[in-house]
């Protein structure tokens, strides 16, 4: 077993993955910013190292801060969680080049699938179902990109190989328009990615967001957790996430997350990750794979029983999934709503003192959080403060206990998007089930 680890990163996740240590019996050593010294896990850790200033430029993404701060507390691992380093192949490669663990996938597993050119084909090849399109990148021919645009039918949508978070993407919906878009697309990820390679997709012009969650061994074990609906965001960033999905059928589920899981024992991937997929009229169409835990991790782990960041730990250690997939089945529905630091209105961040905290309780009822009465939330990072989630027998006791949860909880002295969440509990459409990908949005008139 590993016997120490630096948590390179801040916030809920940073306590979740300190948690998870401690329960293992792991020591463990806190990175932080001179603007996070006082951040609940930094004060329970076993050692904290400050890595640098506020700018997250400066300290979280600090790669040999990082590396320093894991040779002079010996210790044998690092855990990225998500965001900030955590698929950075470079960061990945340089930590086990300096004789430490990454808690992660390998370095060279990370580029492919960081590379979306490169993580559709590799997906084609293990039998997981994509999007209509290019089958690679584009090259300077116009003439074949018309005749591709046609083939595949518009609308399409030009993406960069090397984007995320619903940057370095456009939409074209007819041919008079597609070599300019492309173009533009190219400048735009050359700028941004440091990578013009661009491809085209299908447009799917209603589906949902379905993924599903898999965690995977070196002794060549891979399984399956199941799958979660993400459909509920706004300007691509995720609000509110559920497991199961709902209306996918138990058949839908196995063979989706078989496939998923054969793909993993194909490329060798290590630790948890998920495939990401647009549902639209019964059939899933595979975008993209994250190679670290995801912010939504709890609703799958409330579902199944499972505890995905201690399966990371254990499996970098070297051990066998704990699990065979026989033994995994889904018990009930969770929902989990992203509790953020911003105005409702108009989604601007709200950083301040936090001079009041209550969070709900009773059955069910699941609170991840680094938040405390007298905590600071800064200006420098991503507003999420806390994740609620709510576990029932059912989807509609589930939500049920997310709407009182969300009516329970105070966060005084900032804005919080608490009402949007209760507004969101209450909305039919999503009350039934299945709405997709664009609905909050034109819920919200944006």
């Amino acid at each position: 077993m590993i016997e120490k680890i630096v948590i390179a990163n801040r916030g809920e996740i940073a306590l979740r993955i300190l948690r998870a240590c401690k329960e293992l019996g792991i020591k463990t050593v806190a990175v932080h910013s001179e603007a996070d010294r006082d951040l609940k896990h930094v004060l329970l850790a076993d050692e904290s190292v400050c890595i640098g200033p506020a700018p997250s430029g400066e300290s979280y993404l600090n790669v040999p801060a990082i590396i320093s701060a894991a040779e002079v507390t010996d210790s044998v691992a690092i855990h990225p969680g998500y965001g900030f380093l955590s698929e950075n192949a470079d960061f990945a490669e340089r930590v086990e080049n300096s004789g430490f663990i990454f808690i992660g996938p390998k370095a060279d597993t990370i580029r492919v699938m960081g590379d979306k050119v490169a993580a559709i084909e590799a997906m084609q090849q293990a039998g997981v179902p994509t999007v209509p399109g290019s089958d690679g990148p584009l090259d300077g021919n116009g003439k074949r990109t018309k005749e591709m645009g046609a083939k595949i039918g518009y609308p399409v949508i030009i993406k960069a190989a090397g984007g995320g978070g619903g940057r370095g993407m456009r939409v074209v919906h007819s041919e008079a328009t597609l070599l300019n878009a492309v173009a533009m697309t190219k400048a735009e990820a050359e700028a941004s990615f440091g990578n013009a390679m661009v491809y085209m997709e299908k447009y799917l012009e209603n589906p949902r967001h379905v993924e599903f969650q898999i965690l995977s061994d070196t002794h060549g074990n891979a399984i399956h957790l199941g799958e979660r609906d993400c459909s509920m965001q706004r300007r691509h960033q995720k609000v509110v996430e559920e497991a199961p999905a709902p209306g996918i059928t138990e058949q839908q589920r196995n063979d989706i997350g078989t496939r998923c899981a054969e793909a993993c024992r194909q490329i060798g991937y290590r630790g948890a990750g998920t495939f990401e997929f647009l549902y639209e009229n019964g059939e899933f169409y595979f975008i993209e794979m994250n190679t670290r835990v995801q912010v939504e991790h709890p609703v799958t782990e409330l579902i199944t029983g499972v505890d995905i960041v201690k399966e990371q730990i254990l499996i970098a250690s070297g051990e066998p999934l704990s699990y065979k997939q026989e033994e995994i089945t889904l018990r009930g529905h969770a929902v989990e709503c992203r509790i953020n630091a911003e105005d409702p209105e108009n989604f601007l961040p709200s950083p301040g003192n936090i001079n009041q905290l209550h969070t709900p309780g009773g059955p069910g009822v699941r609170v991840d959080t680094h938040i405390y009465n007298g905590y600071r939330v800064p200006p420098y990072y991503d507003s999420m403060i806390g994740k609620l989630i709510t576990h029932g027998e059912t989807r509609d006791s589930a939500i049920a206990r997310m709407r009182i949860a969300l009516q329970e909880m105070v966060i005084s002295g900032i804005k919080t998007n608490i009402p949007l969440h209760i507004d969101i509990m209450r909305d039919s459409a999503f009350k039934a089930g299945g709405a997709n990908i664009h609905y909050l949005e034109k819920k919200l008139g944006l």
